[in-house]
């Protein structure tokens, strides 16, 4: 899910559900963040994909990571966009 047209397939599907955010829903996906354990897990499979250590269940995790945050991360920048356009109150 990391290549560019993986997410500009993303960014396309998602569009209907951003059109449908009201200003409370975009600024709640703006500040959307991991929590402290679930960023630790995320660092520690970062680090150890860098040094090519990944078991393969590792690998699958660390891939659905990635995708999670891709998703999110799209989400996010059309929550800003709303936003910035003066469509969030």
């Amino acid at each position: 899910m990391n290549s560019t047209a993986d997410t500009m397939i993303l960014d396309k599907i998602l569009d209907p559900l951003a059109s449908a955010l009201t200003p409370d829903m975009a600024r709640t996906i703006v500040a959307l963040r991991a929590d402290a354990e679930t960023q630790a897990m995320i660092d520690q499979l970062g680090d150890k994909a860098n040094e090519g250590a990944l078991t393969e269940s590792e690998h699958r995790q660390y891939e659905t990571y990635v995708r999670a945050g891709t998703l999110v991360s799209i989400l996010q920048a059309k929550a800003r966009k709303l936003i910035s356009n003066g469509n969030a109150g």
